[in-house]
C-alpha cells in the first residue's frame, strides 16, 4: 500500500472501538518548572566584564613556550568548556606545535617522550583534523609485539592513551590494541586506587572525551580540574563565571520553549506520547551550546519534539488507515489537510506547520529562506520511513539488514537533524552545504548508523514487549541465525566502524565548512551520551536526570 501525493484524501474513519497499543512511558518529571526562569532577571554586565578581562589574560597564555606545555594548557581549556572563546589563538598553537614537533605524520617531541606526553599531542592534533600517524606508539611494545606490562603503573599515560583511541580510523590495529589493553587494565585499576582516581576512570570509560558533550565535560572537569594543585586560578574562574553565564541563557530559552509546549497541552491531547520537552531541549544543547545559536536551538528542539510526537504516533497509536492519511497530509504540507485527520492529529500536524513557519521567518531575516525546503523535504522522508515500517509490522515482515539500514539511515532522524542544526550557522551553510547533505555524505551517514544501533539496541526489550517492528537486532537474528547476544556484537562492530567514518571525514576534510561538520560529530555525541547504556530519553528519570540538573539547574559555586 503506498501513499500516492495525487491520491485524494477521504474523511477518517472513526476511532469508537479501535484497539490501539500502549507503551506505558513514564509522566513528564520536569513540569512547569523551568518556566519560572523566564521571570528572573539577567543583570550580567559586571560579570561579561570580568570574562572580558579573563579572557585577554587566557590569550596571553596561548603562546608557544614547550609542546607538552602548550598542550597541558590547550587539554585544560578544551575541558573545561572555553574552546569556543579561543579557536583561532588554540589553532595558531596547534599549527605551531604540528611545525616544530611533527616530522612526515609522525611526532617527535625530543625528551618528552612519555605515553601521556605522546598521547595527548597525538590526540589533540587529530581532533583538529592533522592526519598524524599512529605508528608512533609502535615505542610502548615489547618484543612480542604486545603493549608492555611495565604502562599499567602509569596512570596518566594509560588514560590518555586511552583517550587517544578514540580518534582511530580505519586499518590502524595498533589502536585496537590499545583500547583493548586500556580499557582492560583501567578497568582493573579501579578497585585499586583512590576514590577521586576511581571515579576518575570509571567515568573515562562511559564517556571517553571524544564522545561526551562540552557541556557534560566541562560540569564535570570543573570540580577536577580545581582539586589539583597546580591549576590555573585565571583559567578555573573563567570556566565557572562563563558556564553559569551560559546557564543562565540556557535556563530562559528553555523556560520560552516550556511555555511554547505546555500552551500546546499535548500531555492532553496526546497522552500516549512522550512527554520529553526538557530531554529534547538538552539534546540540542548537545549539538551547540554557545551563546549565538539561541535561535537555532529554539526551532531544533521545537522540531525534535514534533518528531519524537509522530514517532509515538506511528509507533504507538495510529492505525495505518490513520496513519496512511496523516503520511500523506505531510507529503501535501497543507493546512488544508486537516480537516482530513482524527482529531488527536491535527493538534501535532498544526504545530508541525506552525513551527516551520517559524523558522521561515527566522531564515526570511537572514535571506536564507531556501533552507526551509530542504529541512521540509527530510521530515517528508522521514514519515514516509515511518509509514514503510508501520507496513511491515503489519505484515509481520523482517527485513533483511540491507533492507533494514537504507531505511535505517533516514528513520534515525539524523538527517532532518542534521539539516535542521545548519539553520543556525549563517551564511557558511549555503545551498551547496544542503545539497551536499541530500547527496547521503559518509560522514551523515555514519552517523545516522551510529544513531539508528545505538538506539536499537538500548531500546530493544522495552519496544518488543509492547509490540513493535523488527529492529536490526531481529534483522540480523534472523537473516544470519544467530543469537540475540551474537547479533547485538555485530551492531556494536558496526558502531564502532561508523565512528572510524567519523574520524576519517574530520581529516583535513573540505567538502563542506568545519563547523558544520561538527553539528554531525556532536550529533553523534549526543546518541552516544543518550543510549549508551539505556535509553535515557525515553527512560529519563537515571543518569539522564543528574545530567539535567547539573547543567541545567546547579550553577557552579565561585
Amino acid at each position: 500500500m503506498s501513499v500516492s501525493a495525487t491520491s485524494s484524501l477521504v474523511a477518517p474513519p472513526a476511532t469508537n472501538n479501535i484497539s490501539r497499543r500502549s507503551a506505558n512511558y513514564h509522566p513528564d518529571i520536569w513540569g512547569n518548572h523551568f518556566i519560572q526562569y523566564l521571570l528572573e532577571p539577567m543583570e550580567m554586565d559586571e560579570i561579561m566584564k570580568q570574562i572580558t578581562m579573563l579572557k585577554e589574560n587566557v590569550k596571553q597564555m596561548l603562546v608557544p613556550t614547550n609542546p607538552l606545555r602548550d598542550a597541558n594548557l590547550i587539554d585544560s581549556i578544551q575541558r573545561l568548556g572555553l574552546y569556543h572563546h579561543f579557536e583561532h589563538e588554540i589553532g595558531e598553537l596547534l599549527q605551531h606545535i604540528h611545525n616544530n614537533n611533527v616530522q612526515n605524520g609522525t611526532i617527535t617531541l625530543n625528551r618528552n617522550e612519555d605515553l601521556h606526553s605522546i598521547a595527548l599531542v597525538f590526540r589533540l592534533l587529530r581532533q583538529h583534523g592533522y592526519n598524524i600517524l599512529s605508528n608512533v606508539f609502535e615505542k610502548f611494545k615489547n618484543e612480542q609485539g604486545n603493549f608492555s606490562e611495565t604502562l599499567i603503573d602509569d596512570v596518566d599515560g594509560m588514560l590518555s592513551l586511552y583517550e587517544a583511541t578514540h580518534l582511530r580510523i580505519h586499518g590502524e590495529d595498533i589502536l585496537d590494541e590499545a583500547l583493548s589493553f586500556t580499557s582492560k587494565h583501567l578497568e582493573t585499576m579501579t578497585t585499586q586506587l583512590s576514590p577521586f582516581l576511581a571515579t576518575k576512570i570509571n567515568h573515562s570509560l562511559k564517556r571517553p572525551l571524544f564522545k561526551n558533550l562540552p557541556r557534560l565535560m566541562a560540569w564535570n572537569y570543573i570540580s577536577t580540574y580545581e582539586e589539583d594543585p597546580s591549576h590555573d586560578a585565571t583559567l578555573l574562574l573563567l570556566a565557572k563565571l562563563d558556564f553559569n553565564l551560559l546557564q543562565k541563557q540556557h535556563q530562559k530559552e528553555l523556560g520560552d520553549i516550556s511555555t511554547w509546549w505546555k500552551d500546546l497541552d499535548f500531555t492532553t491531547k496526546l497522552p500516549f506520547a512522550r512527554n520529553r520537552i526538557v530531554e529534547a531541549y538538552f539534546w540540542t544543547l548537545g549539538v551547540y551550546f554557545e551563546s549565538q545559536y539561541s535561535v537555532g536551538r529554539r526551532i531544533m528542539t521545537k522540531v525534535f519534539s514534533l518528531t519524537s510526537l509522530i514517532d509515538d504516533i506511528y509507533d504507538v497509536y495510529g492505525t495505518i488507515e490513520e496513519l496512511q492519511l496523516f503520511t500523506h497530509a505531510i507529503q501535501r504540507w497543507d493546512m488544508s489537510c486537516m480537516d482530513f485527520l482524527p482529531e488527536y492529529m491535527k493538534f501535532c500536524y498544526k504545530a508541525l506547520l506552525d513551527v516551520y513557519e517559524e523558522m521561515e521567518q527566522e531564515m526570511v531575516k537572514e535571506g536564507r529562506a531556501f533552507c526551509v525546503n530542504y529541512i521540509k523535504n527530510e521530515m517528508k522522508k522521514l514519515v514516509q520511513t515511518y509509514f514503510t515500517e508501520l507496513k511491515w509490522f503489519s505484515r509481520n515482515f523482517i527485513p533483511t539488514m540491507e533492507e533494514y539500514m537504507a531505511l535505517g539511515i533516514v528513520h534515525s532522524g539524523y538527517y532532518l537533524l542534521t539539516a535542521t542544526s545548519f539553520i543556525a550557522m549563517g551564511c557558511i551553510a549555503t545551498e551547496e552545504a544542503f545539497q551536499w547533505l541530500t547527496n547521503y555524505p559518509k560522514i551523515v551517514n555514519a552517523s545516522s548508523i551510529i544513531a539508528r544501533l545505538m538506539n536499537d539496541i538500548a531500546s530493544n526489550e522495552f519496544e518488543q514487549k509492547r509490540g513493535h517492528g523488527a529492529s536490526s537486532i531481529e534483522c540480523y537474528m534472523n537473516q544470519h541465525g544467530v543469537t540475540r547476544e551474537d547479533a547485538i556484537d555485530e551492531l556494536s562492530r558496526q558502531v564502532t566502524n561508523a565512528w572510524k567514518d567519523i574520524n576519517e571525514e574530520l581529516l583535513d576534510s573540505t567538502d563542506v565548512p568545519e563547523p558544520l561538520l561538527m553539528r554531525v560529530l556532536n550529533l553523534s555525541r549526543v546518541i552516544h551520551v543518550f543510549y549508551k547504556d539505556e535509553d535515557c530519553y525515553t527512560n529519563s528519570q537515571g543518569s539522564m536526570k543528574n545530567d539535567i540538573i547539573n547543567i541545567l539547574l546547579n550553577p557552579c559555586p565561585i
